[in-house]
């Protein structure tokens, strides 16, 4: 008996953990690039009382065996790389990825981090940036003394500019390349739109986009996020009933233990 009490507080752990998740998912609708986490779960040991195929009889054995279960545990979060909705902003600076693929950023310390947050921004030295001021991996500068009239990203990575004193003799500024992954999933989420290269995602493999299998690049656009508001929602609903219903299997266990302190009395 006291068995289903503690099996039923992992289920409760269990949605929990299970709601945390939804709600970081619908927190994050509106943030480029981002992509929704999805919990997975595993049972617990079990206790076996019987085991299957046991023989019951000479040359017969039991079809079935007499195992309890422990309860759950959260086996991990798995990021859905599947891709958002390009939203048109009609800013040259902003960039989606059509497809799959990385933009390779570089943290101050001189780390490399991943993201398809493609809000890049022109800071005060010329150098193209994310919205947190990380320098891009490509190098991208317009130097100085150089006016442009207008910034052109295509959609193989090509970084141009059209000089405002020469419109007919565009200039090349640099190459986007992209970063991909045997297993995007095994990418350590580090906050700020960024992901870290683990052993679990394997090492990066650049190219340029629109090869490869790399997505192609589309300037002027942004990727939402991938979360599917009604399916959180659901998700939502349907951990909250699973918590109520396990600890309804918690106060059904308390009460069999009351009657049996009854009878005691």
């Amino acid at each position: 008996m006291i068995r289903s009490l503690y099996t039923s507080a992992t289920g409760m752990k269990a949605q929990e953990l299970l709601i945390d998740n939804t709600a970081n998912n619908l927190a994050n609708v509106n943030t480029t690039g981002f992509k929704r986490s999805q919990l997975n779960f595993a049972d617990l040991l079990y206790s076996t009382l019987e085991q299957p195929g046991t023989e019951v009889a000479t040359g017969q054995v039991a079809p079935t065996g007499l195992q309890v279960g422990h309860g759950v545990r959260p086996m991990g979060t798995n990021k859905v790389f599947s891709s958002g909705t390009l939203e048109q902003t009609e800013n040259s600076l902003d960039v989606a990825i059509e497809g799959d693929g990385f933009f390779k950023v570089l943290l101050p310390n001189g780390e490399s981090r991943y993201t398809r947050d493609g809000a890049f921004r022109m800071d005060g030295n010329g150098q193209l940036v994310t919205a947190n001021g990380y320098l891009l991996d490509a190098g991208i500068t317009i130097q100085d003394g150089i006016s442009l009239s207008r910034l052109n990203i295509g959609e193989d990575g090509t970084v141009s500019g059209v000089l405002t004193n020469a419109p007919e003799s565009p200039v090349t500024l640099g190459q986007l390349q992209l970063a991909r992954f045997l297993n995007p999933a095994g990418l350590s989420s580090e906050g700020g739109n960024l992901y870290a290269a683990t052993a679990a995602s394997g090492n990066e493999v650049l190219g340029v986009p629109g090869q490869n299998g790399l997505g192609r690049i589309r300037q002027g656009f942004l990727e939402g996020s991938n979360v599917a508001v009604v399916t959180e929602l659901i998700s939502l609903i349907s951990a909250q009933r699973a918590y109520e219903i396990n600890s309804r299997a918690i106060r059904a266990g308390d009460e069999m233990l009351s009657t049996t302190t009854d009878i005691v009395r």
